[in-house]
């Protein structure tokens, strides 16, 4: 499904690190584009018909500028070889959003824990609380210095917190050792962490055992164990119709089938575009993106992954 689209102009290409590709872009008619904070990402339509989604790295506050940093995934869908390959300084694309699943919420203190591109969407948040004057460090990894992005822009930053900045190149240190970064984290620090699955899964083993509040954004799906797939009936609430989500198709599948006007993007509940009030029933929630909170109060479903616990859902749509 397509939604409300926003053209954009490629004003600058440059490369922070191996394999990363940074693109400015600045609307096409000139003046703002729609405000954004720390933590947010836009859906980039590609010219091939994908829609991929990137953080926001730049300034919140230059209204004329997104900055997005792409990795060349030698296994990935294609998205981002088009964007190495075929997307060039004065061309334009078509961007959704932004949207936000992994903002940055007032606490006392702060730990980011950074793998490879998922320094991104952690730049904004790192720079906006060394600039508030809030405890803070970042612990960054990545296979080789040469392959961690923003290290430049790190140091200026860095400058502002005093030595905050703990750069973890494997082929020097090793893994980020999640002891070290979290043993001295006071009991009311946020920690906000970004980067392949099993960082995030060692830091969701090491914060529980802290009793730490993490907040993590996926790039992948996360992995759900002994999933069962089982029909259920989707109602829905505006016009009375009742729809049978049959196992084996998502309840988004069901729905367009049916003429239902939901937009959607990654199809892999990572991103958050196709999120749904729920008026009744339970959710399975299997996406990646609501947190335990969210997903205990059910209130809210990703469609493209999630189902139901329930034999019935009822969606505000």
């Amino acid at each position: 499904m397509t939604g409300t689209e926003v053209r954009a102009v490629v004003g600058r290409r440059s490369a922070p690190a191996e394999d990363v590709v940074e693109f400015a872009l600045h609307p096409v008619a000139g003046g703002e584009l729609p405000a954004w904070e720390p933590g947010a990402h836009v859906d980039v339509v590609l010219g091939s018909g994908m829609v991929r989604q990137y953080s926001l790295c730049g300034d919140p506050a230059d209204r004329t500028t997104y900055r997005i940093a792409v990795l060349r995934q030698a296994d990935g869908r294609g998205g981002s070889a088009w964007l190495h390959d075929r997307l060039e300084v004065g061309e334009e694309i078509a961007l959704r959003g932004p949207r936000n699943h992994f903002p940055l919420e007032p606490a006392g203190s702060y730990v980011f824990l950074a793998g490879g591109i998922g320094i991104t969407p952690l730049l904004p948040m790192v720079r906006r609380v060394a600039a508030s004057g809030a405890a803070w460090t970042l612990h960054y990894g990545g296979r080789t210095r040469a392959s961690m992005a923003y290290l430049a822009e790190l140091t200026d930053v860095d400058d502002l917190g005093g030595d905050c900045v703990n750069l973890v190149p494997q082929d020097e240190y090793g893994l980020i050792d999640l002891s070290a970064a979290l043993d001295p984290a006071p009991p009311e620090t946020a920690i906000y962490c970004c980067g392949p699955e099993p960082l995030i899964a060692a830091a969701e083993v090491a914060c529980a055992a802290r009793g730490l509040a993490l907040r993590t954004e996926r790039f992948s799906p996360r992995e759900i164990a002994d999933a069962v797939d089982t029909a259920f009936v989707v109602a829905l609430a505006a016009s009375g119709e009742e729809l049978v989500v049959p196992a084996g198709r998502s309840i988004v599948d069901v729905l367009v089938e049916a003429g239902a006007d939901i937009l959607t993007s990654c199809e892999e509940g990572t991103c958050g575009t196709c999120e749904l009030a729920v008026l009744a029933g339970t959710p399975d929630h299997r996406d990646s993106v609501l947190t335990d909170e969210e997903r205990a109060a059910g209130d809210r479903i990703l469609p493209c992954v999630s189902r139901a616990s329930s034999e019935r859902l009822v969606l505000d749509l």
